[in-house]
């Protein structure tokens, strides 16, 4: 029976897709583990794999108390200078346990976005094959500029030249930590943009975690880059909505839906307060799902027409809203579609405001509000109108009806089973 294991980092958005992949595997028989950080312990496990833990949990690190002078606030970054050097420090941290994960018997790597530049060294030192299973697109195209750049088309020489900009950066935040891990693996030096482009010249398979109906496969990637349609996270077959949701759901019109997932940090009582008063002026009901934010109703009773939910899978939750607002993460995103309902995109950071552009082009979310730009009155107001506009709007659920259409005939999972079974004899 081969033995795979699977490597992820990052929060719950990063990590969850890969359990549903890894059911998936184990279901075909065969020995599936998870390397991630301690807090997603209880999820691979309930997903029936093999846990392994990788250090530098961000949900450790947000936990930690911030320093007396206030310089180093984690997952608080000033600016893309200090940002950069977290994220560094965050890589080197990974480095350092991401080799005890994997025994000398593992006959194949599954690689996420984040983890994948240092499995390749890993990979190397054991001589197995591995298999890139990134959930955002990361390859240059002239069709759309880096995820990370904000979703803004440069022109398709642009967008290339930026593409292979964002990959030379990553290159330079894996430096300390690449030359750390390669002297632990006895591997000679060499750089990560040696490796990469290594990587590249072998043509190897690379699977992407998306649907084509929120992002087409670009017309200039060369063949072996495929998309193959969402890994969803796992959650057991006779899971239920807690009898508090369902008497709440009962109790009146379907309410919307808003959680900021692991975003937003500490700024739970601000949030909490523009999310009811918005609620409460677009005339509809509203679950919060507190997240890392800490998002509250208080001492609002389910009677005023608001509910505070922790972690409820959105399979089970989504479906039975009359839209959704969040952060507008890749997995919360296609959750939204599939489950037929508009979405309000309020990205924060990273590929957030890509994928909110899309949802947006789509036709099946308002436009995007900015995270930074939902405070005060003007953001009350915005997200008022946003609420609205979902809510009342029949094109917004008809195109995200159309589109879940296409999300639920696609099986990511199976065509990674079927890629495993080709390097795993």
């Amino acid at each position: 029976m081969p033995k795979i294991l699977i490597t992820a980092a990052g929060s719950y958005g990063d990590i969850a897709p890969y359990t549903g992949v890894g059911a998936r595997l184990r279901a075909a028989g065969h020995e599936v583990a998870l390397a991630t950080h301690d807090s997603h312990a209880g999820l691979v496990r309930a997903a029936g794999l093999e846990f392994r833990r990788l250090p530098a949990d961000p949900r450790a690190r947000r936990a930690a108390p911030a320093p007396a002078d206030g310089q180093d606030r984690p997952g608080r970054p000033d600016g893309k200078r200090d940002l950069m050097r977290q994220a560094a420090a965050f890589l080197r941290e990974l480095a350092g346990g991401i080799a005890d994960a994997a025994p000398e018997d593992t006959d194949l790597l599954l690689l996420s976005t984040t983890t994948a530049p240092l499995g390749h060294h890993l990979a190397e030192a054991l001589d197995i094959p591995f298999l890139d299973l990134p959930l955002v697109p990361g390859a240059p195209t002239g069709d759309f500029a880096p995820v990370v750049s904000g979703g803004r088309s440069l022109g398709r020489w642009g967008n290339r030249a930026a593409g292979r900009l964002s990959l030379r950066i990553i290159d330079r935040l894996h430096a300390d930590a690449s030359r750390d891990l390669r002297a632990r693996l006895g591997l000679p030096p060499a750089t990560p943009r040696t490796v990469r482009r290594r990587t590249e010249a072998a043509a190897r398979p690379v699977l992407h975690g998306f649907s084509e109906a929120l992002v087409p496969r670009p017309t200039d990637w060369r063949p072996g880059l495929d998309v193959v349609g969402n890994w969803w996270p796992w959650h057991a077959p006779d899971a239920q909505l807690p009898p508090a949701v369902e008497d709440f759901l009962a109790a009146g019109p379907p309410p919307v839906f808003i959680g900021f997932g692991s975003m937003a940090g500490g700024e739970g009582e601000r949030l909490s307060a523009l999310a009811a008063a918005a609620l409460r002026r677009a005339g509809v009901r509203g679950i919060l799902q507190s997240g890392w934010a800490g998002l509250s109703a208080g001492d609002t009773s389910a009677d005023a027409g608001l509910l505070t939910v922790g972690e409820i899978p959105h399979a089970l939750l989504f479906p039975r809203m009359a839209a959704v607002v969040h952060h507008c993460g890749a997995g919360t995103a296609a959750a939204g579609v599939r489950a037929k309902v508009p979405t309000v995109p309020v990205p924060v950071t990273a590929d957030q405001p890509f994928w909110a552009a899309r949802l947006a082009t789509l036709g099946v979310a308002t436009a995007p509000i900015p995270f930074k730009e939902l405070t005060g009155d003007d953001g009350t107001a915005r997200l008022t109108h946003a609420l609205t506009q979902a809510t009342t709007t029949p094109a917004h659920r008809d195109r995200a009806h159309a589109a879940a259409h296409r999300l639920t005939t696609e099986d990511g999972a199976g065509k990674v089973l079927t890629a495993v079974e080709r390097l795993t004899p």
